[in-house]
């Protein structure tokens, strides 16, 4: 058990789970400790799917606690590759790695990650959400993002500007859970 004594002399800061709802289901963050790392576990509902996206800055370690879930990932010949995460094994995904998270079953997936800094870049994404941007985060998302999501679309395809402008491929063998990806 923790004592006052320690809280008091910073040895220990107790957290307060936050849940935050997401159109696939949702997080819970359970430790935020800014700047050096955030932890959360990700409650992603069957069928459904995350962005395929890719982050400027942030680096990310997943691992399926329960449920089952596919990850699709890009190589480094830049095609995405797919498999179903299996219990036991951390996937890390740096920067600039294009990736997406599909729940065959319910699924819960623990990540561990530097803080959301930087850009969030969307490619796809089954509810119109835009990039998330350090703006967007500091101003919050409005409680209708659809109009934010055609003002984005409108604006054209900024990722052609960005660092990845190739397009994807998929590569021989990687599954059919990709779903238009």
């Amino acid at each position: 058990m923790v004592s006052e004594a320690d809280v008091r002399r910073n040895r220990v800061r107790p957290h307060t789970w936050r849940r935050v709802e997401k159109p696939w289901g949702w997080e819970i963050l359970w430790a935020e400790e800014r700047p050096h790392y955030v932890g959360k576990v990700l409650h992603i509902k069957s069928g459904k799917r995350l962005s395929l996206q890719y982050h400027d800055e942030k680096l990310e370690t997943q691992s399926v606690l329960s449920g089952r879930a596919v990850l699709l990932v890009e190589n480094d010949e830049g095609c995405m590759e797919e498999f179903e995460m299996q219990p036991g094994v951390g996937y890390t995904i740096r920067p600039f790695r294009r990736h997406r998270l599909v729940a065959i079953t319910d699924a819960e997936v623990l990540e561990v990650s530097t803080p959301e800094t930087g850009t969030t870049y969307r490619e796809a994404d089954d509810y119109g959400r835009p990039d998330e941007t350090e703006e967007l985060r500091r101003t919050g998302w409005p409680a209708d993002h659809s109009q934010l999501a055609s003002e984005c679309q409108s604006a054209g395809a900024k990722l052609a500007q960005g660092p990845k402008s190739s397009s994807l491929q998929k590569c021989h063998g990687s599954g059919p859970t990709g779903k238009g990806s």
